[in-house]
């Protein structure tokens, strides 16, 4: 029986998946795509101020060396050879920023995720000197925001003596998460691999989208020196080898920002087509190929991808949600009337609307299409009659609210409405919030029948890597994958008013805050 399962079995890819709230490492049949096996630790957030978010990006790493172990542990036991893992891939949370000491090894200040706030202050002072109104946009397709990763690089080299002298004795490295797992994977201090790819790159606003390098203006208007920075690379090549455990000197071979990962993933590989990603934060990106289309409604021009180093490089529109799987999270462990984020679909199932209440998960201000800093979460349209279930049922309503203001961004930008959604990661598993979210919409909702497409597009990419060829990226040969479909149950007009009431709440969450003075170095 265990030499015909192996037989049947084609070479096997991994990837690893860090998100913001977890990190996975799971384990794809190059032939099929089917998931054989994968394990899941859960990440801390720390919240040392208010609008603070850190992470610790040794926990990041110990948690990828568990994910890997354990399973090779899982796929032992299901009588699956690990020496048939040809390869890995790397998708992550892009923005989240490390700096660490290429000489110990250490991080030299703990990861500043892309949620965090701490940076407006520098974001106002740079705003000041922008040397003319498209200076960033046109070279980087993104605002200046706390969201990207040249402003937390420039509050941690003002902020952080530790790092100020590891940049001066050139000890310092800067990397987003991908550069950070890398490096330490490939062998850290004993010749890892200091790179990044296209994607992530794209999210720092310190690359030219153009010219797909690091861009000598950016770093000059940021103050950053271009030393520190890793080397940009395709998404589908070999970057180097696994140096310990179970899967040592297996390539590393894809790299793919989390959401450009769900869109190779969603197979996203024609003009037009788009998908949105419910995870931490929320995410709709669509395929504009080869050309760079700019926003006039709030949305980002990114990098799509780019398989291969002598392959095009594909763009995309974004519009990005800050709060979305974190609003649960929020519920879970601030509020407390949850214990698991799993009984919120329980909750909101039992009263079957919001009875008018409406939450603008605004936690870290607005992402698109605002772009507004000084909002902040609201709950509002209360009365004694509501309960913890409404407040459920709301939440839920709100991550698809904030996807109806990017899907109406997108389509005005684009022209063409899209006529379904496609629709990936953790939060899909909650059939209420995805018929929500089809009702909200009025058009389709499409799921495919294995979620996981962050973590399938990551190996993808490492798959189809030259010197791996183990995974075809060709249209052709790659297969439909069966889907579940959420079809619009309430009428348009309805559907309208639900969401001009959402609109009315979003105007009360702004202006809550005003910009704080620049921090004073607290290091």
């Amino acid at each position: 029986m265990a030499a015909a399962k192996k037989a049947v079995l084609g070479p096997l890819v991994g990837a690893v998946d860090q998100g913001t709230s977890s990190t996975r490492f799971l384990v794809f049949n190059s032939k099929t795509a089917e998931l054989l096996s994968h394990h899941q630790v859960e990440i801390k957030q720390e919240f040392p101020r208010e609008g603070w978010v850190e992470q610790d990006p040794k926990e990041i790493l110990m948690s990828v060396y568990e994910c890997i172990e354990k399973t090779c542990e899982k796929l032992e036991q299901l009588n699956i050879d690990i020496s048939n893992i040809k390869a890995i891939g790397v998708s992550n949370q892009r923005e989240t920023t490390v700096v660490w000491d290429k000489i110990t090894g250490e991080p030299l200040y703990n990861a500043v995720v892309w949620l965090d706030l701490r940076t407006q202050s520098t974001v106002d002072n740079l705003s000041k000197r922008i040397p003319g109104n498209n200076f960033l946009k046109s070279k980087t397709g993104l605002p200046l925001s706390t969201y990207f990763s040249a402003v937390k690089v420039r509050w941690l080299l003002d902020n952080v003596k530790e790092v100020q002298r590891a940049v001066e004795e050139d000890r310092a490295l800067f990397g987003t998460i991908d550069s950070w797992l890398i490096w330490c994977l490939t062998g850290g201090t004993n010749g890892g691999v200091h790179c990044t790819d296209v994607t992530n790159a794209s999210r720092t606003m310190l690359f030219n989208i153009h010219s797909l390098e690091w861009d000598k203006e950016l770093c000059e208007f940021f103050e950053i020196p271009m030393k520190i920075l890793p080397n940009v690379r395709s998404s589908s090549e070999i970057y180097g080898l696994m140096k310990a455990g179970a899967l040592e000197g297996v390539p590393i071979s894809g790299c793919l920002g989390d959401q450009s990962a769900a869109l190779v993933g969603q197979m996203c590989f024609r003009d037009g087509q788009a998908k949105n990603t419910y995870g931490t934060g929320c995410f709709l990106l669509c395929n504009t190929g080869r050309k760079c289309v700019f926003s006039e409604h709030g949305l980002l021009t990114t990098v799509a991808y780019k398989l291969g180093r002598d392959k095009p490089v594909y763009y995309a529109l974004e519009g990005s949600v800050a709060i979305a799987g974190a609003v649960i999270r929020w519920l879970r462990d601030n509020l407390g009337i949850i214990n698991s984020s799993d009984e919120i679909e329980k909750l909101a199932k039992e009263v079957g609307t919001s009875y008018g209440c409406y939450f603008v998960p605004a936690f870290s201000g607005l992402y698109a299409p605002y772009w507004e800093p000084s909002a902040r979460g609201i709950i509002c349209g209360l009365t004694q009659f509501t309960n913890k279930c409404h407040i459920a049922f709301a939440a839920l309503e709100a991550v698809c609210f904030q996807t109806r203001e990017i899907l109406d961004a997108m389509n005005r930008d684009c022209g063409i409405p899209l006529s379904h959604l496609q629709v990936d990661g953790g939060m899909t598993n909650n059939k209420i919030l995805m018929q929500l979210q089809a009702d909200i919409l009025y058009i389709p909702v499409v799921k495919p029948s294995m979620p996981e497409t962050t973590a399938l597009g990551a190996a993808m990419a490492a798959g189809a890597a030259e010197g791996v060829g183990v995974w075809s990226l060709e249209p052709e040969d790659l297969s439909a994958v069966t889907v579940e479909r959420f079809e619009p149950q309430i009428n348009a007009e309805e559907s309208e008013i639900r969401f001009s009431t959402w609109k009315k709440a979003v105007m009360k969450s702004m202006g809550w805050v005003t910009a704080e003075s620049s921090e004073s170095s607290i290091l």
